[in-house]
């Protein structure tokens, strides 16, 4: 199935590693150019490189008020075109209601939500019929995760926003989706797996409430977000959609 994908320029943020490098990988195989982004310069670059020729790295924080600005510019600079951007940012800091202080709150709202929002509006102003602004989410925006609070509060904030923001969009062409991610094997699963006392029971517990009964591969959600992000998905917009391997037990 040939997606569309062929020499279409998006920015994918959060990508020297985790789900936003999974879906930059499956975008290069399938013909696009990608900006990929991350806080920090070396790992920005290594991960374009690592990449190809296709791709180019800038070093922002998704919080940075010029970011968006600057990473429009960068894709039209380096390949001539700007078809659509996919924000993901590392997630925000686990913990209980009574454990995250103020100081934690206002942070992750800069760099999740606010963020995600300026980018997104940004994208909104340049991008013509045909263009796409998508955010990689979570399962929190349906059913909350136990100790990740932070992540409870915001993302489901957002998915309004982006279903808000598909309707405002659509008359001129330009589509808005959703990804939700449950366990999918990166180095930030992992890591919440290793705040417990036993990471390997902890992952055992968790693959027995998936359907599938197992954690998914990076690959395996990159390519849906590839789709997404395609022309092949041109009448898909104001939608969330699960990649969970059942996980989630509603409709």
């Amino acid at each position: 199935m040939d997606l569309g994908l062929k020499d279409r320029v998006y920015v994918v943020t959060g990508a020297t590693r985790g789900l936003g490098n999974a879906v930059a990988r499956e975008l290069v195989a399938d013909g696009a150019k990608v900006v990929v982004t991350g806080r920090d310069e070396e790992r920005a670059a290594a991960a374009a490189k690592a990449l190809g020729p296709d791709a180019v790295g800038v070093a922002v924080d998704n919080a940075d008020p010029e970011a968006a600005a600057r990473l429009i510019a960068a894709a039209r600079n380096a390949f001539g075109r700007f078809d659509g951007v996919l924000v993901s940012v590392g997630g925000p800091p686990p913990g209980f209601a009574a454990d995250i202080t103020d100081e934690q709150w206002r942070t992750s709202f800069e760099s999740v939500f606010l963020g995600a929002v300026r980018l997104a509006r940004a994208a909104a102003a340049e991008l013509e019929a045909g263009g796409v602004i998508g955010f990689v989410l979570s399962g929190s925006v349906h059913e909350p995760i136990p100790a990740l609070t932070v992540s409870n509060g915001l993302r489901p904030g957002l998915a309004g926003f982006a279903k808000s923001l598909s309707d405002e969009l659509g008359p001129r062409g330009i589509r808005v989706v959703g990804v939700l991610p449950a366990r999918i094997d990166t180095d930030r699963v992992r890591e919440l797996d290793g705040l417990s006392a036993d990471p390997e029971a902890t992952r055992a517990a968790n693959e027995s409430r998936i359907p599938l009964r197992r954690y998914g591969a990076p690959e395996e959600f990159g390519r849906v977000a590839a789709f997404l992000l395609s022309p092949a998905a041109s009448y898909l917009t104001g939608i969330m959609v699960p990649v969970d391997g059942g996980m989630r037990h509603g409709f």
